[in-house]
């Protein structure tokens, strides 16, 4: 069994430790950084080669959505599924469709929902928090060209 290379990047310390715990229970995941604003996150994305970044969108220095833009261009093969409390529907969306995000994953619902989304992800499938799914078709959401849409703050 090949481990799955996983980075975190979140500014919560209490959250990450839920991540680690949930993380831990496959054996096949090995945390190799953490990250604690966009900047890092890319930093860490391009000197580690995650296969999969945990990127919460509401980091300081450089949101996610931008981070996960520049993380494309460092780390292109790295999978994002993106962890975060934000539930506003363009959000969302734009994380989804110019992120680059595989996925999301509501910390509402993370409890069910955070191993189910990094095993989908890792499938190469799309994965949407059924809460926020239910909301709106965001299952559709399209990958573009990150230089097509506008940096969201």
């Amino acid at each position: 069994m090949s481990l799955v290379r996983v980075l975190i990047a979140d500014d919560f310390d209490l959250w990450k430790g839920f991540v680690i715990a949930r993380l831990q229970e496959r054996r096949d995941l090995q945390i190799v950084g953490f990250a604690s604003d966009g900047v890092q996150a890319v930093q860490k994305a391009e000197e580690l080669q995650p296969d999969l970044i945990l990127l919460d969108m509401m980091l300081p220095k450089l949101n996610g959505i931008e981070a996960a833009r520049q993380i494309r261009k460092v780390a292109p093969q790295a999978k994002i599924l993106f962890v975060s409390s934000e539930s506003d529907l363009e959000l969302v969306r734009l994380a989804l469709r110019v992120g680059g995000g595989s996925g999301y994953v509501s910390k509402m619902e993370a409890a069910a929902g955070l191993l189910a989304g990094v095993e989908a992800v890792l499938r190469g499938e799309r994965f949407v928090s059924p809460g926020l799914a239910r909301r709106n078709d965001l299952m559709g959401a399209q990958d573009s060209d990150p230089e097509d849409e506008e940096t969201a703050t």
